[in-house]
């Protein structure tokens, strides 16, 4: 009967973390579309901004995974089943993946926005 509680507890706390990454990932696609919105008229311009926009969501998009892994953590640290574990660890290996690619992904626009920063002011102090 305790069991049956705790269950019942830990599927509810499952339930509204589950309900925040729903919340959390269309709050961040809406905000990136609005923002990318006026952007897309221009092939040329702001490709800082875009790629702003894109960290962010990515960003988020891990944050909407670590709420989806302890969601199922939750679930299956009451009576866990082979599928429950099964999909923890799915989740779990799309997390790391993704961690480790938009990990990369971040630091190589960070460099480049590195170097395009050192090039201005170069350039700055060679007009003076």
């Amino acid at each position: 009967m305790i069991e049956e509680l705790f269950q019942e507890i830990a599927g509810g706390v499952a339930l509204a973390l589950e309900a925040m990454v729903v919340l959390i990932i269309a709050g961040a696609a809406i905000k990136a579309i609005i923002r990318m919105a006026p952007l897309l008229f221009h092939d040329d311009l702001l490709v800082e901004a875009r790629h702003d926009i894109w960290m962010r969501f990515a960003t988020t998009i891990i944050l909407a995974l670590e709420f989806t892994l302890a969601a199922d953590i939750i679930r299956s640290a009451v009576a866990p089943t082979w599928d429950a574990i099964g999909r923890l660890g799915a989740i779990a290996g799309i997390r790391i993946a993704l961690n480790f690619f938009l990990a990369r992904d971040i630091e190589t626009l960070a460099e480049g926005r590195k170097r395009r920063m050192e090039a201005a002011k170069e350039t700055g102090k060679s007009d003076d």
